[in-house]
């Protein structure tokens, strides 16, 4: 009796199918999104910084993400009370979520499926079905409620509250609020190292970056900023970004018009980076070799070489351009 098990061959010829026909992420188009405020437009650039395509978004575009796929671009249309969806290779308009209050920032969970956006002027935070467009949670925050971050595991979600110098944490699987962190002046941004163990909030007003363990949500140390010359109250972080070996973070320094270097282990600056006015937004390439700067009052965006630590080229955008993101 023939065996039923396929030859070598045909296995072989199974695999390659399956490689085939299995999903997968498509490889990064490269573009680099930048929204802008005031001029309500989106700006497509080039890695090298040759602007390819700008293109009419909405009233206020600020906070953007991917979807997980990278198909469709999420804008969060702070003066339409719209999130906007775009088509990532066309640059169509393809869904708008509405009757979001003041929408500022906001974050997808992991598996794609809720979004968490901040309501500026309600103090609460909403959670969106992305597939139904239904508003499926809400939550009382402080007041001004503006940067969101999602675990990289869905567990938590954190939101910080500018006016009530606040970060809380919601737990996903409970559906409520856990706990309320105390910050120093103004909470703004987040990121989070990538061991998932410490999330990273700055408090622009205070001059300073908090570091918050995910463990036990208690504030274990803080990063702070002395730049020669410069008042303590010219020096206002917002954005950050961690390089992948969690060694180096880059925080911009809004009216410093700096970024800081910063060593992640010893949470010490080691350098500051001259940009333009007033560095707002930031996003590190995958290969870690450019750092693109949003510069919202000089209304360009800075292109930093990591190793040299200097601004290679300056590209002009729209009107106070706000976020920075990266198709890769």
């Amino acid at each position: 009796m023939p065996s039923s098990r396929p030859t070598r061959a045909a296995a072989a010829t199974l695999l390659i199918a399956a490689l085939v026909t299995s999903p997968a992420r498509a490889a990064g188009t490269g573009q680099i999104f930048v929204s802008n405020e005031r001029s309500s437009q989106i700006f497509v650039l080039t890695p090298d910084g040759d602007v390819t395509a700008s293109f009419e978004s909405c009233g206020r575009p600020r906070g953007m993400q991917f979807t997980p796929d990278h198909s469709r671009l999420l804008v969060a249309c702070g003066s339409d009370d719209t999130i906007a969806e775009y088509d990532v290779a066309t640059h169509k308009l393809a869904k708008r979520f509405r009757d979001v209050p003041d929408p500022e920032a906001f974050a997808l969970s992991p598996d794609g499926r809720n979004l968490y956006v901040s309501n500026e002027d309600d103090a609460e935070a909403t959670v969106i079905d992305i597939e139904t467009g239904a508003v499926v949670q809400h939550y009382p925050m402080g007041d001004e409620p503006e940067g969101v971050l999602a675990t990289p595991d869905g567990r938590l979600v954190f939101v910080a509250s500018e006016a009530a110098n606040l970060v809380q944490v919601i737990d996903v699987a409970t559906k409520k609020v856990v706990k309320g962190i105390i910050t120093a002046t103004r909470p703004r941004r987040f990121t989070i190292t990538p061991d998932g163990k410490h999330v990273w909030v700055s408090d622009e007003i205070a001059g300073l970056v908090e570091i918050i363990d995910v463990a036990t949500l208690a504030i274990v140390g803080r990063v702070t900023f002395d730049v020669p010359g410069l008042r303590h109250d010219e020096i206002t972080p917002v954005d950050m970004a961690i390089s992948r070996d969690g060694r180096t973070a880059y925080v911009t320094l809004g009216r410093a018009n700096r970024v800081a270097v910063v060593d992640v282990g010893t949470l010490k600056t080691t350098d500051f980076i001259l940009t333009g006015k007033r560095p707002w937004g930031l996003r590190l390439s995958r290969d870690e070799t450019r750092l693109y700067v949003a510069n919202g009052l000089s209304d360009d965006v800075a292109i930093v070489d990591t190793a040299a630590r200097k601004v290679i080229k300056a590209v002009p955008v729209g009107v106070i351009p706000y976020a920075v993101l990266i198709d890769e």
